[in-house]
C-alpha cells in the first residue's frame, strides 16, 4: 500500500480524534500559540509557536487549524516535523485556504502535538499536546 494514504488515513484519524485531548499524557508535554498569526498578500496563513515533548517511537508532527467566524469551519495550515527530546522548541506551519479567504482580525487556532505510533499496519495517532488559542490575524 502507497505510503500517502496511510499516512492521510493516520492524519484523518486524528483529526477526529482531536476533541478527545491528548489522554494519558505526559504533563510535561505542551504545545501553545503565537498570540498573532500573519496574512501575505498572496493569502498564505503562518502560525507559530512553542512545543515540548519526550522521545516517543514514531515521528511526531505539529499540526494547526485556524477558524474565523463560525467556529465550525476549521482550516489546515500546514504540519510540520517535531524533535521530541524534552527541549523546548519553535514551530511554524504556513498554508493557504482555497474555498474561502481569511482576514485579518479574531480568528481561533488549534494546535496539535501528535506521534504516529507504529502498531501493526498502519500507524495510529497518539497525542502529546493539544491547545486551544485565540489570535489576531495580521495582515503582511
Amino acid at each position: 500500500m502507497p505510503v500517502r494514504p496511510v499516512l492521510l488515513a493516520a492524519l484523518t484519524a486524528a483529526l477526529l480524534c482531536t476533541a478527545a485531548g491528548p489522554a494519558g499524557a505526559d504533563p510535561s508535554e505542551t504545545v501553545t500559540v503565537d498570540p498573532v498569526g500573519r496574512i501575505a498578500p498572496d493569502g498564505t496563513i503562518t502560525l507559530s509557536g512553542t512545543y515540548r515533548c519526550t522521545p516517543g517511537t514514531g515521528p511526531v508532527f505539529v499540526g494547526s487549524s485556524l477558524s474565523q467566524e463560525d467556529p465550525r469551519v476549521k482550516h489546515g495550515i500546514g504540519g510540520s516535523g517535531a524533535r521530541c527530546d524534552g527541549a523546548e522548541h519553535r514551530w511554524q506551519n504556513s498554508g493557504t485556504v482555497s474555498s474561502e479567504a481569511l482576514t485579518a482580525g479574531p480568528a481561533h487556532v488549534q494546535a496539535t502535538l501528535m506521534e504516529l505510533r507504529p502498531t501493526g499496519i498502519v500507524p495510529l495517532p497518539a497525542f502529546h499536546a493539544v491547545t486551544d488559542q485565540d489570535i489576531t490575524l495580521a495582515q503582511d
